[in-house]
């Protein structure tokens, strides 16, 4: 890394999956505006759907998700009575519409779910919303309890992608994060979840963990290639202690500082190039025969809550706590308190508590960024015409630019900005020059370092 990206490296900024973020959302937007939103949902355009099981078997130091464990299932049983009842709630709301083209399960670990209670959400969803035939239905898993009966259980679901959450394979690392999960484990449960027909498999990578080392991120990226995985997704681990708690029982000493995070980033990268995968956007790597590459080379790549995707739709319906929906109008997020999602849901009404709306410069500012998010490249003039804005409306950006041009964090060429290969990993302090909700430098940080 060179020495004058240092101080942009550990600014705080924003993973820009969604644009506002979740940091402008606020009390004054919630069931109201949703229910409206909801109503007025497009009759002829598909919709996405997104499913948040909160709960882990065990409990990962790292993890900055909403998640707990439920210690006993009558905890899972209460919550996936009341997803059913929160399922029928917005199929109420929303009215016909093109069908379902993305379902994605998240959490937590949605294999936190028994076999039978998996199925079953999953066929509420479709017969509520309708899951249209081509549609992609993916689902984040925890191998360590990722049982032959779950398995059959995501086959017979249709699930057609599953997201491994690999991690480490470094056992030094493993214990200093409370994730054991031996490399056997991890190549067993690719191959039966292949032989279930199972086709799409991710895996998610961390770098920056406790005692992680350079030739510990590259082992786990070896092992992803081998395995053949189609697409890999890689993290920087953000500690945050103030926000995830459990995350205080890390030895804050043990982690790489920020040059050997840099390190562990170019080492990781490098290593699945090496394997043949091309890079997308900021932190995710795939086969070059597979849809999110060639999104990503044809200018289709997008980018929402679950990262990036291939996924166009506008409307995301968001079930669970703490879950997101997205409209045109705007955002509205469930509350992350369980009682009282359960108590709206029992009242029959939508658990939203605070949101967003998204104004016309919202949308241009957030059309550019995710342009830039998703191709390194972005021109400002371009996208205002494309949205009907004037075309001087971000110059602001430009202005915000160059001093990031002079580091060589990015190239300006008229009114197009764009980010050279080094400088990928720092691709949101970029786009954070189009962003019209820059915090004050000396506030609580309420992000993540950039690396």
């Amino acid at each position: 890394m060179k020495n004058e990206w240092i101080p942009y490296a550990r600014a705080a900024v924003p993973r820009y999956t969604s644009y506002p973020t979740a940091v402008q959302f606020h009390d004054g937007v919630g069931a109201v505006e949703a229910e409206r939103w909801a109503d007025s949902v497009d009759h002829d355009k598909p919709i996405s759907v997104y499913v948040h099981i909160p709960f882990c078997e065990r409990l990962c130091w790292y993890c900055g998700c909403h998640t707990s464990v439920p210690n006993g299932y009558s905890r899972v049983t209460r919550y996936v009575d009341l997803l059913h009842k929160e399922i029928e709630l917005w199929a109420s709301h929303v009215p016909t519409h093109g069908g379902v083209k993305h379902l994605h399960f998240g959490g937590g670990s949605p294999n936190a779910l028994s076999a039978d209670d998996f199925i079953e959400v999953s066929e509420h969803i479709c017969e509520a919303f309708g899951l249209l035939p081509d549609a992609e239905f993916a689902v984040e898993l925890d191998p360590r309890s990722l049982t032959p009966e779950r398995i059959g259980a995501l086959a017979m679901s249709g699930v057609t992608r599953a997201s491994l959450g690999v991690q480490t394979l470094a056992p030094h690392v493993q214990e200093a994060i409370n994730r054991i999960q031996p490399r056997d484990m991890l190549a067993r449960a690719v191959e039966d979840m292949r032989g279930a027909g199972i086709s799409g498999i991710n895996m998610d990578l961390m770098y920056g963990l406790p005692h992680q080392t350079v030739d510990d991120v590259i082992d786990t990226a070896c092992f992803a290639a081998a395995a053949g995985a189609d697409r890999v997704a890689v993290f920087g681990y953000a500690h945050v202690p103030w926000f995830a708690k459990h995350q205080r029982a890390i030895d804050e000493a043990a982690l790489p500082g920020l040059t050997e995070r840099f390190r562990q980033a170019e080492a990781v990268a490098g290593t699945l190039a090496a394997a043949g995968y091309e890079p997308v956007g900021l932190d995710h790597f795939a086969r070059p025969g597979d849809e999110m590459a060639a999104a990503a080379r044809e200018g289709l790549l997008h980018r929402n809550f679950q990262g990036y995707t291939t996924d166009p739709c506008e409307t995301l319906i968001g079930l669970g706590v703490s879950s997101i929906s997205a409209f045109r109008q705007g955002f509205v997020q469930s509350t992350k308190d369980r009682r009282a999602w359960e108590t709206s849901v029992l009242m029959g009404q939508l658990p939203t508590e605070r949101g967003v709306v998204v104004t016309e410069e919202d949308r241009l500012r957030g059309r550019a960024i995710e342009a830039l998010m998703c191709s390194l490249t972005v021109d400002v003039e371009a996208v205002c015409r494309e949205m009907g804005a004037d075309p001087h409306a971000l110059d602001d950006a430009l202005t915000r630019a160059a001093p990031l041009a002079a580091a060589g964090l990015c190239v300006i060429e008229g009114t197009r900005i764009t980010v050279p290969e080094p400088a990928r990993a720092l691709m949101r302090t970029v786009a954070r020059c189009f962003d019209a909700y820059v915090p004050d430098e000396t506030a609580a940080p309420r992000h993540a370092k950039a690396v």
